[in-house]
């Protein structure tokens, strides 16, 4: 039994690193990632900002599972982020005013971050304490490493340093598009097509009615099934 606990515990944390990212396979989260990732240091200090957001929120909520009536559950959960998005945001501001400053007003956008309120709503207010509390740190670091990835490849090629550190032979000649909204667009998708491609996920190889949602409304007479052979 303990051993089960342990791969399920070890589970909920690993699958927001890559098999389940929040950022590279489920496409949530989609403002900050192309707002703030114009410098590493940038990408860093919104997924930490987030991944505490995350784990705070899931540990209240899944404590309050069973108190929260369900008429407010939706809204109780915003109160409960928005209160540990203002704690983070206070201590950034006394700390590191340079970040607090560079990540502007997407910092407070944590509040209705999809990534948050799908883990509280989806997992949170379901499960126990720790497996919640894990979850929200799995998700919390691989939202702040795909972060940290677009923001060094960016910074690299669109300023030529990483970390504020100068890059010899590219610091001279930037590739400025890198550190605009297209660069951004095509840096993300450049790392979305690589995880796929290292996760083996492919398209299936034949289309028919079997498993279509919709096979039901068709009845067999839509042109796929036609050409399928899948019409019944």
């Amino acid at each position: 039994m303990t051993d089960k606990k342990t791969k399920s515990n070890w589970y909920q944390f690993t699958k927001g690193l890559i098999k389940e990212n929040p950022t590279l396979v489920t496409l949530l989260g989609m403002c900050p990632t192309l707002a703030v990732t114009t410098m590493a240091v940038n990408g860093i200090g919104m997924g930490l900002a987030t991944t505490f957001v995350l784990v705070c929120s899931n540990i209240v909520i899944s404590l309050l599972k069973n108190v929260i009536p369900k008429a407010v559950r939706l809204p109780s959960f915003i109160v409960i982020i928005a209160g540990f998005v203002t704690l983070i945001g206070f201590i950034l501001q006394r700390y590191v005013p340079s970040l607090y400053s560079a990540l502007g007003v997407f910092l407070t956008l944590i509040t209705v971050n999809c990534i948050i309120l799908g883990r509280a709503e989806a997992f949170a207010s379901k499960n126990k304490v720790l497996p919640s509390a894990l979850d929200g740190l799995g998700m919390g670091l691989g939202f702040t490493l795909s972060l940290f990835t677009m923001g060094s490849v960016r910074e690299i090629l669109g300023a030529g340093s990483w970390l504020g550190m100068k890059i010899p032979g590219i610091s001279s000649e930037p590739m400025l598009i890198f550190i605009m909204p297209a660069g951004g667009f095509f840096v993300l998708g450049c790392i979305i097509a690589l995880v796929n491609k290292l996760a083996n996920r492919r398209p299936p190889k034949e289309i028919s009615c079997e498993g279509c949602p919709s096979a039901s409304i068709c009845g067999g007479s839509c042109d796929t099934c036609e050409k399928e052979g899948g019409g019944k």
